[in-house]
């Protein structure tokens, strides 16, 4: 009987601390900070899932669900104007970049702020991004002109100047406080 009430009680605390977040590879939990949320959407308006951006220690955390997008990979960036006008989305500006670098995680000159890993779409028209920008803040984020989220056609090589040759924008969404 002992046992089981041990048993329950240590299954109770696992749960619970599955609902925390934790910082990239690091396991450590972070603080609730300030959050900002984008709805994606098609050019036709069809919500194809949501991006959120939270405060976190180290930076500011963003994380994408996406649904009923095309499978394969696709560039995920944060673009420097809160606006995203149908059909290309162009109005979202270029990517969001304050410290004036190239673009991509792999570029010596880089990368911008706004450069996050691909974005993996299975099958099933589904996938999620995690990812700790160490020198984002909301503030930089919801400035005078906000910011949007934009997934691309194609892969992001992580390394061209000023895209990554990752195609057309195919979803958008703009980042709001929540």
């Amino acid at each position: 009987m002992r046992f089981a009430i041990l048993a329950l009680t240590a299954g109770a605390m696992v749960s619970i601390g599955g609902c925390a977040s934790y910082t990239k590879g690091m396991g450590k939990q972070e603080p609730s900070g300030r959050i900002a949320v984008a709805t994606l959407k098609l050019a036709d308006g069809t919500a194809v899932g949501r991006a959120t951006a939270r405060e976190a220690t180290g930076g500011l955390r963003v994380t994408i669900e996406a649904m009923a997008l095309p499978a394969g990979t696709h560039g995920a960036h944060i673009h420097t104007t809160g606006r995203c006008d149908a059909p290309d989305f162009m109005s979202a500006g270029g990517h969001w970049n304050p410290a004036g670098t190239q673009h991509g995680s792999m570029n010596p000159a880089g990368p911008h702020e706004g450069d996050l890993p691909n974005l993996v779409i299975g099958t099933d028209g589904r996938g999620t991004l995690g990812v700790t920008i160490p020198t984002g803040t909301m503030a930089g984020l919801l400035d005078a002109d906000g910011a949007a989220m934009v997934i691309h056609a194609g892969a992001d090589d992580l390394m061209t100047d000023p895209s990554g040759k990752s195609g057309a924008r195919i979803a958008c969404g703009v980042f709001a406080a929540n």
